[in-house]
């Protein structure tokens, strides 16, 4: 297991990233001095962001049908926890985007490689109505799984 988001694990069976890369900030304002530089204050952390991206074979590694619950789960609107699979836990982030690219493709259009990226957006509400709801994400896992299988 390479990390979750929510109940979504990232592994060779799902959706395998091959580069993980966050980028966060801290957020300063600066006032201005007569005959001075600037004067400057830390307003707390910034933004949080987390790229992740890589490759599937459908017909060897990695299902089209995880790409479909992450989208699902991007519709949502709600953030969900995302965990290392080394235990360490990084906060709650919302999908703010999913990207894919199609190649090699068979002549009735299913592909034979995808590539994608997905990108998260720390947010760590304090509002649980923003949290998202496992029980759905299970149901939308299990349908994307009988899907799958047919």
């Amino acid at each position: 297991m390479l990390s979750t988001l929510g109940l979504f694990v990232f592994e060779l069976s799902s959706a395998s990233y091959q580069q993980l890369q966050r980028s966060d900030s801290e957020r300063w304002a600066s006032h201005s001095r007569v005959g001075s530089r600037a004067s400057w204050q830390h307003l707390g952390p910034g933004e949080d962001i987390i790229t992740l991206s890589g490759t599937l074979y459908p017909e060897v590694i990695g299902s089209k049908v995880s790409l479909d619950t992450l989208r699902e789960m991007k519709a949502s609107g709600k953030s969900w926890v995302f965990m290392l699979g080394t235990g360490a836990t990084l906060g709650q982030y919302i999908i703010n985007s999913i990207n894919e690219t199609y190649q090699h493709l068979f002549k009735n259009g299913q592909s034979r490689k995808i590539d994608f990226s997905l990108k998260l957006t720390r947010t760590d509400n304090d509002s649980v109505d923003l949290l998202g709801d496992f029980g759905s994400q299970v149901n939308s896992l299990v349908q994307n799984s009988i899907r799958q299988l047919s």
